[in-house]
Parts: C-alpha cells; structure tokens; sequence
C-alpha cells in the first residue's frame, strides 16, 4: 500500500423536487428513474426513501476525470429530472419537505430496512457525500479508521449544506447528522483494537440476525463492504461540485498521510473520541465559523487555524496525488462560505424584503436547484 495509487470515488446523494411547489417530489419518480437509466448508467441508484437519487463516479485516481463525470451527471440527471417537471438538489436537507409526507422506497431491501427503522427511518430525509479511497488491506483499513477520526469535524464543517429542517431555521449549520443519529449504528465507530475485534463486531450482529452485513452499519466513516476502501460518510450532500472535490481531496490526502505515517494519532483512547464527537457537534452547530477542541493544546482552534495546519500537514501529499488545486478550493470554502451559509443569506434577504417564510425557503430550494446542476446565477 506504501506505493498504492488510493484510487477514490465519489459518490452524492440529492433530493428529487417537484419543479413547480419546490417540495420532495411525490409523482413521477418511476418514470423519471427510467429515463436516467436509458440515458445514462446503472451508476444511478435510488435511496431509501423514493423522492432521493445517487450517483457515482467510476474509481480513478485523477480529479479532473472525477470532476468531468460529476457535472456530466449533474447536467443530465437535472435535464432529464426537468423532461419530467421535477429538480434535483443537493443539499445536506430539504428545506420544505415534511418527513410524514415523504414516501419510502418500495424495493425489498429498503423495505426491510424500513420495517426495522420504522418511525426513525421515515424522518431520515437527508442526503450525503461518500467518498471511498481505496485501501486494499483490512487491518490498515481500521487502523486508519481510528486515527483519522480527529479530522472528521472539519471535513464535516467545510461541507455544511443543512440548516432546514421541516420548514424550520434549525440554528445549525450541518443539521443532517442530528436528524441521521436517530438511527443505529451511526456516529463515530468506535476504536477498534484490531481487524479481528472489528470483525468479531460485524459477525457477532450478523451471527444474532441483528443485520444482514456490515452494510447496515452507517457511521461517519466505515470500511466498505462491496470495495476494498474506506468510505467517508460525514460529510452533507454538498450542493457546490468545487466544494465536492475539495472535501474528497482533502480526505484522500488524510488517508495517503495516515497510510504513510503509522504514529500519527496512534493510541487514540476514549477521551480522544469523546472530543473528538465533542468536535463533531461543533462543527455542525457553528459549520466553519466556529472553533475545535485540540486534544494536545487543551485549547479551542478557529476552523479556519485547523484548515491551515491540515493542508500544511497533507501539502506532499497532495503534489504526489496531483490535487492541490482541488486542496485551494478548501480554502475558498472558508473565503466564501459554505452552502449552509449561502441558503442562509437569501432566506434572511427574502425575509427582509417581506416575503413569507415559505416564500422564502422556495428561494433557497430554487438557488439550490440551479447550482446543483450549474445553473445559478446568485451572486456567491
């Protein structure tokens, strides 16, 4: 692995709208998940609740190609979503769905996820960003898994695209993980000791039918079950693709880093993880305006101190990788704001114009709408 390529894809969640009330689409969902596997690929899958889709990039190891496929995919899929009087929109959550209203999937694995989740799976309606970096060997897998936990806040704070909620200003950033933790088996994993204790865990629940595979398992971050990667799942949908990439890079670089150097952040212990949830919190409260717990220091770093350090800190690895423009665009995060900032800014400017609530949040789904596929013309 020391001279592995750490192949990655990408892969994003969004919500399907009906065009014309702006809320989660409840008609032609079937038809409209024909045509995008006529015209494009079985890279399109549906999610566990009907009106939300998924794309993927094919695995490669250069961002240029994983930018081209990711706004081909967003240009088509919002083409064919509009043949149909539907959008699509990436976003963290919905800011005008209600999730009593929202339809679950009618496949038969979504149907026994659901029979299990029951209530708790009905008001999961949020979207994320995965990305997997491939890291062919398990042990390195968990090992990894544990030391790279201290970064998760920040991947999560650069990536915040979720501060409605049921029509609601939540007065977080990043509200999707409060929403998803209603689930089990999600938050940070836990420090696993070993691959076997790992391991021991997955076929301990599968051997007590408590789930069918460790594909059931949905923390922030987790070894694939289908590919030999670790998979980033902290992070919201991300409505921007230059915010994609730049969070995809980041966590490639992280995984090279960690991959490369064994000692850094071994002998993570449970204070270690307990800030580092405290972390999580921090960053979805505040997003990237508000400030981390540094274990060593015993002190609180501004966001924006943490960013530094990190991109110093994968600077090498990003030059082997070739990725240190898509590391710049992380920096222009901080500079401009996060999606969660942006919807923000026209929901307060609707309402000050004297638009309703309602008015004002059809603003913030239409903004997210076009700049999802790149089509927006909000000044930003």
């Amino acid at each position: 692995m020391m001279n592995g390529e750490f192949k990655f894809g990408i892969e994003e969640e969004y919500f399907i709208n009906d065009a014309f009330k702006r809320d989660a689409a409840r008609g032609r969902i079937k038809e409209f998940f024909e045509a995008c596997r006529d015209k494009l690929s079985d890279d399109i899958q549906p999610e566990m609740l009907e009106p939300q889709i998924e794309i993927a990039t094919k695995p490669g190891v250069e961002f240029a190609d994983a930018r081209s496929q990711l706004v081909d995919l967003r240009t088509s899929v919002g083409a064919i979503a509009r043949d149909h009087n539907l959008s699509v929109m990436a976003s963290g959550t919905h800011p005008l769905a209600t999730w009593a209203r929202v339809r679950p999937n009618a496949q038969p694995r979504y149907g026994k996820v659901m029979h299990d989740l029951q209530m708790v799976g009905s008001r999961s309606v949020v979207c994320g960003m995965h990305v997997h970096v491939e890291v062919p060997d398990l042990a390195t897998r968990i090992d990894i898994m544990n030391r790279i936990q201290p970064y998760l806040p920040l991947l999560l704070a650069l990536s915040t695209s979720s501060p409605f909620w049921q029509s609601q200003r939540t007065g977080l950033l990043g509200y999707r993980l409060a929403a998803y933790r209603e689930l089990p088996r999600t938050g940070l994993p836990d420090l696993f000791e070993s691959a076997a204790d790992y391991q021991r865990y997955i076929d301990t629940l599968v051997a007590a039918r408590a789930i069918e595979n460790s594909s059931y398992v949905w923390w922030v971050i987790r070894p694939s079950l289908k590919h030999p990667t670790l998979e980033l799942r902290v992070a919201d949908s991300c409505t921007r693709v230059d915010d994609t990439l730049a969070i995809a890079a980041l966590y490639r670089c992280l995984v090279r880093h960690l991959s490369l150097d064994p000692k850094l952040n071994a002998g993570q212990t449970g204070a270690s993880r307990a800030i580092n949830d405290e972390n999580g919190w921090r960053a979805q409260r505040y997003g990237i305006h508000g400030s981390f717990v540094d274990e060593a220091s015993r002190s609180a770093k501004p966001v924006r101190q943490m960013l530094d350090e990190t991109l110093d800190l994968v600077a090498e690895d990003a030059k082997a990788l070739g990725c240190e423009r898509e590391l710049d665009l992380a920096r222009w995060i901080v500079a401009r704001g996060t999606s969660a900032d942006q919807q923000l800014t026209l929901y307060t400017e609707a309402l000050g114009r004297g638009l309703s609530s309602r008015d004002a949040l059809a603003g913030v789904v239409d903004w997210l709408s076009a700049e999802t596929i790149g089509e927006s013309t909000v000044r930003h």
